[in-house]
């Protein structure tokens, strides 16, 4: 599962919270390895942190709320600092062998003899998503479906970067909508500690 801690369009003591929810998450689920971080304002802040983990957090999306007065600014009177969590949906794993039918068949065209008493033409189908792909240039069959594979690897290439760039266009939007109260979870003072 891959997550987003965002502090939106708040000020430099949200971007501290982003930076210390990540790492009470951490402590609560050790597989949680940051993917990219966007640095904050200050030193040791962060406006955005993508993370992944093997854990289902799906039960921690939405804002979370530090109560805190601000390590920054001793006399602003605001204590309360809002952060985001949000379910990132997840790029498909888009290539596997045993996800690919193979199929041979006779072509003609150049090659002598060997063109129609041998399949050598060779078409490949990735199941999942229905991409096919045919190589008949070739003499051998061997060739051919090397040669088909490198197609297939292209098309499915261009599918995860499509992929990719729709999950980082769900991330920013994400990143731009913080909800105020109704908080999944409230944190406490510069220990960051979680309230029960």
């Amino acid at each position: 599962m891959i997550i987003q801690l965002s502090s939106g369009q708040g000020p430099a003591e949200c971007e501290l919270a982003v930076s210390l929810l990540f790492q009470s998450l951490v402590g609560e689920y050790p597989d949680l390895k940051a993917v990219s971080m966007k640095e904050g304002s200050k030193a040791g802040t962060y406006s955005s942190i993508i993370a992944e983990t093997e854990q289902d957090l799906s039960r921690l999306e939405g804002s979370v709320q530090w109560i805190c007065r601000s390590p920054y600014r001793p006399e602003h009177k605001r204590k309360n600092w809002f952060v985001d969590i949000s379910v990132i949906p997840e790029c498909e794993q888009t290539k596997r062998e045993a996800e690919i039918r193979f199929e041979r068949f006779h072509c003609g065209g150049k090659g002598g003899q060997n063109v129609n008493k041998v399949e050598t033409g060779v078409r490949l189908i990735h199941i999942p998503t229905g991409i096919t792909v045919t190589s008949v240039e070739e003499r051998s069959q061997y060739m051919n479906k090397k040669r088909a594979m490198e197609k297939l690897e292209l098309e499915l290439q261009k599918l995860e970067r499509q992929a990719r760039e729709r999950q980082e266009n769900a991330a920013w939007k994400e990143h731009s909508r913080i909800v105020r109260g109704q908080a999944v979870r409230v944190y406490e003072g510069m220990g960051f500690k979680l309230k029960k």
